[in-house]
Parts: structure tokens; C-alpha cells; sequence
């Protein structure tokens, strides 16, 4: 738009209709594709990221509207003006009515205006009456009259957008909202100049108003759904740190190969390792552990508490501290699992968990175990595996008052065993299908038992470790793992 304006400006001209016709044409092919690919995207409300995406689809949409319209506008070029009128009037006060858009089309959001500063009269177009709510049989407003249709706040803004055009020649190009008949509250866009004439002197004030409500309230949608987003990555980011801090202060400290009890010839060489779920950056309920006990046995426990994030850790941490106070107690492993089971049946937030816990008796060599609802222990030698027959127990919160089973098996130097949990091989299982799980353990077992020529070959229980995790280091797991193994010691 230029900076002024002449009041004997000559009629504008359309461009040529074939050009505004392709545009038109790729305009709406375009809306169509982004209609296609917005009615693919059906978010549920509890996603940020999808309602953000929805709400920038919804967006592009409205303004690809616009240019459809406005270009249209633009191929058709100005509206008509009627014949001269016979009545007194001065022909600067005569309104050009085109004909009335139809219902519903964004066309009727763009108006226009002149204000003729010389007779103090207004010409407004019939779309201009329909964004203001006004009756089109009523009188056009004046410039002084104007700013009885606009919001209280915002009344300053529109008089310095005049008085600067029509004071200093400066160009309008900004927003208010305007208060229609009945409340309604519709954001207004004006855009308009100085019309000079030909001494010079300010005859007259032209301006293009649209109403951009929907247009604004689609931008504010997208920049809440934004800063929505961004609130959630943030919590999201914050809960993962406090997982992991805590995680790493609950689990043990001891890297490498550890050997239990420190003291007398019977030993066992242990090591362990955390695998990170692939799927989710939030941190699990999984846990390992090897504590000596003031007897001179072993313990030793993996488990699984469902679910992620920062409560869960929390609550996997509870349970790990109950273990091994009750194993420092000298409580057996099959009346441990049935205090933690009172443990969660007793907590607050309902939670399932998973557990196999041993004691190790270095002076026969004896594993005493118990577990609940978890992968049984595999036991390799020779070169050959198997699976421990497990004894009777549920998952750990899923009924009152469960009796945990616990049973006994005779242990050789040389021996290798190898505790687990759920998480190991790829798929998640779910505790209210007891099928799912039986499916992934039989999997994780079998894989890990067609390791056994490879584990026999391994001189440390660090050694054997390292082969599982390259055996299932790679997998896309949907859930965190853990594995401890120990090497019966000469």
C-alpha cells in the first residue's frame, strides 16, 4: 500500500483472471491436503503435543480460507458501484453495496470504509455492517462516532491510530476488538491511509477492516497448546532426572564383579545390569540386588514394580529397603514375599509387583528362594540350562492374605545362576493377562538358555553379564530390565 493516497485515484484494475485462477486452484488443493491429513489427527485432550499439532492444523486451515476468499475477491475485482444517485447527497457519501456474501463465508469479514473529513459524512460497504453488528439500514458512524462500538481498553489505541493518520500521514495497520449488539466481542484488523487532495491536504480517511477473531483465537489456541507442550516436556524431564538420581541411590553401588560373603572359601561371584526400556526415556521399577547378612548367607533379589516415573521408582525403593531389612532380620524368603505382599496390599496408591528373592547358604552350598508372579531363577552346568522349578506364589498386590511357597536347591562349584526380570526380551507384559507374561518369560528363557555353551566358557560372573547384554542389548524393549548372575566359586 502506498503512503498516501490521491482522491482522484483512478478505479483499480484485476489482474489477469487466468493467474488468480491458478492460485485459487493450488489454494484449495492445498486445503484439501491439510483437511486429509487434520482429520488424521484426532487427539483425546491428554497428549500436549497432539492437541498443539491440532491446534496449528486448525490454524493453517484459517488462514488458507482467508487467501482462498481474498483471492477470489482479488480475480473479481472491486464491487460494482451503482448508478449516481439523484438524491442531494454528496457522491463521496454514497455507499457501494455489493451483493450480500453468503451465510457462513469469510468473505463477510472484510469490510471498507472512507470517512470525508470535509463534509464530516462516512461511506461504509455492507460487510463493514456486518462484522460492527450494525443495522445496514442505520446511518455509517462517523470517525468521532466510531469509538463507541470498541472495548474500553481499547478505545486509546484506535484514537492514536487516526490521529497519527490523519495528523501526521501515517498509515493505520493495527487491532481492536469491538463490542457487537447483544456482547459479542469480535477482534477488528484495520488497515487505511489519507486520501490528499490536489492541494495537498487531507481530504478524507480510507480503511480496510477484517475481523480476525477466529483467526487470533486459532493463534492464541496454538501458542497455549504450545506453552502447554513445553510445561509438560519440562515436568517430564525434571520427573526423569529424579527417577534416575534416585534410582542410582537406591540400587547397589558395586560395579564390576563383587564376591559375597567377603569372608570363608565358599563365595559367590556376582555381577549385574540395568537395561533402559527403549521406548520411554521415563525410568521403571525395576531393581537388582546381592547384600551379605550378618549370618554369612547371601541375598539375593531382582523384581518389578509396574509402571514409570518418579512414584514408581519411589515405590520400588520401599520395597528394595523392606526386602533387605527383612532379610538382615533373618525372615525366609517365603515369608518375605508375603509381608511385601501385605506391604503394597496396604498402600494408598494400588500398585503390582513382581519379585524373586534367595538366600544363598555358603557352608551346603544350598539357594532357599521363594518368588511372586516372577521368571524363576535359571540355573546352568555343565554346559547345559534350566529353568528352576518355581513354587507357588501370585504377584505381589493382587490378592490379601497369599501364602508364598519357597524352595531348596543343592548347588555345585561352577554352577551359574541367572535371575531376571519381565522386561528382558521385546514386548511389555501385562499382569492382567497372565498369558502375555508366560509368553515373554518362556522367550527371555529360552533365549538366555541357548546361551549356555557361551556361558560355560566364561571365567567371571562379569564376563556372563557382558554376553547378555550383547545378547539383548539391541532389542526395542518397551520396558526396563535388569539381570543379576552368580557364579558358584571353588
Amino acid at each position: 500500500m502506498s503512503s498516501h493516497l490521491s482522491a482522484d485515484r483512478p478505479a483499480a484494475q484485476p489482474p489477469g483472471r487466468g493467474s488468480v485462477d491458478a492460485l485459487i486452484s493450488q489454494t484449495r488443493r492445498l486445503k484439501g491436503d491439510m483437511d486429509a491429513v487434520r482429520q488424521d489427527t484426532r487427539p483425546d485432550g491428554s497428549d500436549p503435543q497432539d492437541r498443539w499439532q491440532r491446534a496449528l492444523y486448525d490454524l493453517a486451515l484459517h488462514q488458507l480460507n482467508d487467501l482462498d476468499e481474498h483471492l477470489a475477491q482479488l480475480r473479481d475485482g472491486p464491487p460494482p458501484v451503482p448508478a449516481a444517485s439523484t438524491s442531494p447527497e454528496p457522491e463521496s457519501a454514497v455507499r457501494a453495496v455489493p451483493p450480500v456474501p453468503r451465510r457462513g463465508s469469510l468473505l463477510s469479514r472484510v469490510g471498507s470504509a472512507e470517512w470525508n473529513l470535509l463534509t464530516d459524512e462516512a461511506s461504509w460497504s455492507s460487510e463493514l455492517y456486518q462484522i460492527l453488528g450494525r443495522d445496514p439500514a442505520a446511518p455509517p458512524l462517523t470517525l468521532d462516532e466510531l469509538p463507541s462500538l470498541v472495548w474500553d481498553a481499547d478505545r486509546p489505541r484506535l484514537t492514536t491510530m487516526v490521529t497519527d493518520c490523519l495528523v501526521d500521514a501515517k498509515p493505520i495497520d493495527g487491532e481492536f476488538r469491538i463490542v457487537r449488539p447483544g456482547g459479542d466481542i469480535r477482534t477488528v484488523h484495520m488497515m487505511g491511509e489519507p486520501v490528499l487532495d490536489p492541494d495537498g491536504s487531507t481530504a478524507s480517511m480510507w480503511a480496510v477492516l477484517r475481523d480476525v477473531s477466529e483467526l487470533r483465537r486459532s493463534q492464541r489456541t496454538v501458542s497455549e497448546t504450545r506453552d502447554s507442550l513445553q510445561r509438560h516436556r519440562h515436568h517430564a524431564q525434571t520427573e526423569h532426572r529424579l527417577a534416575v538420581e534416585l534410582q542410582e541411590a537406591v540400587l547397589p553401588p558395586w560395579r564390576g564383579s563383587l564376591r559375597l560373603p567377603h569372608q570363608g572359601p565358599e563365595t559367590l561371584d556376582l555381577a549385574a545390569h540395568y537395561l533402559p526400556s527403549t521406548a520411554s526415556a521415563l525410568i521403571g521399577g525395576d531393581w537388582y540386588d546381592a547384600l551379605e547378612l550378618a549370618d554369612g548367607e547371601t541375598l539375593l533379589s531382582v523384581g518389578d514394580l509396574t509402571g514409570h516415573g518418579v512414584a514408581v521408582t519411589s515405590g520400588m525403593a520401599t520395597l528394595l529397603g523392606a526386602v533387605r531389612g527383612m532379610a538382615v532380620a533373618g525372615t525366609q524368603p517365603g515369608q518375605l514375599m508375603a509381608l511385601l505382599n501385605q506391604l503394597l496390599d496396604a498402600t494408598v496408591q494400588p500398585a503390582l509387583g513382581s519379585a524373586v528373592c534367595c538366600r544363598y547358604r555358603p557352608e551346603t552350598r544350598t539357594l532357599v528362594w521363594a518368588q511372586a508372579g516372577h521368571p524363576a531363577p535359571l540355573l546352568f552346568r555343565d554346559g547345559t540350562g534350566r529353568r528352576l522349578r518355581p513354587p507357588a506364589g501370585v504377584l505381589l498386590g493382587a490378592t490379601s492374605g497369599a501364602v508364598y511357597e519357597q524352595a531348596e536347591e543343592a548347588l555345585r562349584p561352577g554352577d551359574l545362576l541367572v535371575l531376571h526380570t519381565e522386561g528382558l526380551v521385546p514386548g511389555r507384559w501385562d499382569c492382567r493377562h497372565p498369558s502375555d507374561a508366560e509368553n515373554g518369560r518362556g522367550t527371555a528363557a529360552n533365549r538366555l538358555l541357548d546361551l549356555a555353551p557361551r556361558l560355560d566358557e566364561a571365567r567371571t560372573a562379569q564376563d556372563c553379564v557382558r554376553m547378555v547384554v550383547e545378547e539383548f542389548g539391541e532389542d526395542e524393549r518397551e520396558d526396563d530390565a535388569c539381570v543379576l548372575v552368580a557364579k558358584v566359586m571353588c
